[in-house]
């Protein structure tokens, strides 16, 4: 079939006010640019008119500036799912602009087909190439591809020369059965592929070809420091002792990481630490930390949804794919965080925190409890069925005005019966096989920020100490009340809270 090659500017006009976007892509790895590019400006000529012009966007993850970036600073989005990490989004989102739904990675997909969200009208998906008989590969991510692709109307491709043709091959595509005829998911070790290198739809669907040359929008993440460092090292060490006393298998067991600075120190500390052996990844994200690990042979295979590289790190595989290909694989987002993949493997989750309570609980999206951060990615879907789960993130943030210890979560995210391992510079927290009040115990004395320590104990003897959780519910969230007040939680006045 002949395809009908058109401008990102003739692609946009076929989107329609109402209308909702399955996009490719997880975060700004694989996303579509210069369809949406050319959208906004759209939106911004219809709302000069006077006319309304507000689509929905459906995705993997985040995008990059050329999606969400562009869209939301023409007020072109009404509803977006699932996670971002766009600035100028994140902004819109919390004064009440857009209707932001924050959902669990593994989920979007089948909450898509199942109906949840509406009709797909059209997907754009950004490709390396496209086959007269449809064959569409993808480039650097898989994200919720399949699934838009199967159920939109019509299909704008963006064939995007920056990624080469040598990319073919990277993805295991495979969409799993609805209920009540859903089989296993046949991934019994990393490496396993299970799919089609492509996404297979009917040539008539796409309705038109727009030609790009657009490098992904990568994100480069802030340096390691001391801090970090030390929460990567404290990681590193109580992995390598969880191994040494057979806790851990000694062949060790696959990781997930998430995304940022804390993340890179993890892996770049059990990278060094050659007690640990080499070990595979069945993760959601890849950074530059892991592609720098597997040419170093500490790791041995990575399975993944995306490859969040600087873009001279991801030329560096498109340049070296016969090294890269049997260690490498791309797979959908419901695959790659799928909760029965991830119990089945065994998988040591280790994902960043914003706060955790004294009892274990964490929140991993709001800042205060109502302001949207990033949303909570694919973290809920690895933790809850982790062979271990561990969450890390600084004691302190602010200078010291913030405790990342409180008595209580201004927003529950994952919950005490998910988390095993809480870990900050000051040292770790094992709560496996411990009470809510040795929990407490653990955290304060292990986690806490010594600033912050006499506070944490104070706020418990405000307690009756007798119930299974002890808490003063008049206060739980007086850390977080005096920091809204004063611009510190060090400034808490137990007193003023009666018992």
């Amino acid at each position: 079939m002949a395809f009908n090659y058109i401008s990102a500017a003739e692609a946009a006009s076929l989107i329609k006010h109402g209308y909702n976007l399955g996009l490719s892509g997880f975060t700004p790895a694989g996303t579509p640019k210069a369809v949406t590019a050319e959208l906004a400006k759209i939106a911004e000529a219809e709302h000069a008119k006077g006319n309304p012009f507000q689509i929905g966007i459906l995705t993997g993850a985040s995008t990059g500036d050329s999606c969400d970036g562009v869209l939301t600073r023409a007020k072109a989005i009404r509803y977006r799912a699932p996670y971002t990490t766009n600035s100028d989004f994140r902004k819109a989102v919390n004064n009440g602009e857009i209707a932001y739904n924050d959902i669990h990675l593994s989920q979007m997909a089948q909450e898509v087909r199942y109906g949840f969200m509406g009709k797909v009208n059209i997907a754009i998906v950004e490709a390396c190439e496209v086959t007269p008989d449809g064959k569409i590969y993808l480039t650097a991510a898989g994200g919720i591809s399949p699934t838009v692709c199967r159920l939109a109307d019509q299909i704008i491709v963006e064939l995007n020369s920056a990624h080469p043709k040598s990319a073919m091959g990277l993805h295991d595509v495979y969409e799993p059965l609805d209920p009540p005829y859903r089989r296993e998911i046949p991934i019994y070790k990393p490496s396993d592929r299970i799919g089609k290198p492509y996404i297979q739809v009917d040539p008539k669907k796409i309705v038109g070809i727009v030609e790009t040359n657009w490098l992904d929008e990568a994100r480069a993440f802030t340096e390691a420091d001391p801090v970090t460092d030390q929460i990567g090292q404290n990681v590193a060490d109580f992995l390598a002792a969880d191994m040494k006393r057979g806790i851990i298998p000694s062949t060790f067991l696959p990781l997930q990481s998430g995304v940022g600075n804390i993340a890179n120190a993890v892996l770049g500390a059990l990278g060094r630490d050659k007690t640990i052996p080499a070990f595979e990844m069945y993760t959601e994200v890849l950074q530059n930390s892991v592609i720098s690990l597997i040419r170093a042979g500490r790791v041995k295979f990575a399975s993944t949804c995306s490859l969040t590289l600087t873009n001279d790190c991801l030329q560096d595989i498109y340049d070296n794919m016969d090294f890269y290909r049997d260690k490498v694989v791309l797979r959908p987002s419901e695959i790659s965080n799928n909760p029965e993949v991830v119990r089945r493997l065994g998988i040591i989750s280790i994902n960043t925190a914003i706060e955790v309570d004294l009892y274990g609980n964490v929140n991993s999206t709001h800042i205060s409890g109502t302001k949207m951060m990033n949303g909570i990615g694919g973290s809920g879907d690895f933790t809850r069925n982790a062979y271990i789960s561990i969450f890390t993130c600084p004691s302190i943030a602010k200078e010291g005005k913030i405790s990342s210890i409180v008595p209580m979560v201004s927003h529950h995210d994952h919950s005490e019966h998910s988390v095993n391992i809480v870990i900050t510079e000051q040292g770790v927290a094992d709560l496996r096989g411990k009470s809510p009040k040795e929990r407490a115990q653990a955290i304060i004395e292990n986690c806490a920020h010594p600033d912050y320590k006499n506070i944490l104990w104070d706020y418990l003897k405000l307690t009756d100490g007798k119930s299974q959780t002890p808490h003063a519910i008049q206060a739980a969230l007086g850390m977080h009340a005096e920091l809204a007040r004063s611009g510190s939680m060090k400034n808490v006045d137990w007193a003023s809270f009666d018992k």
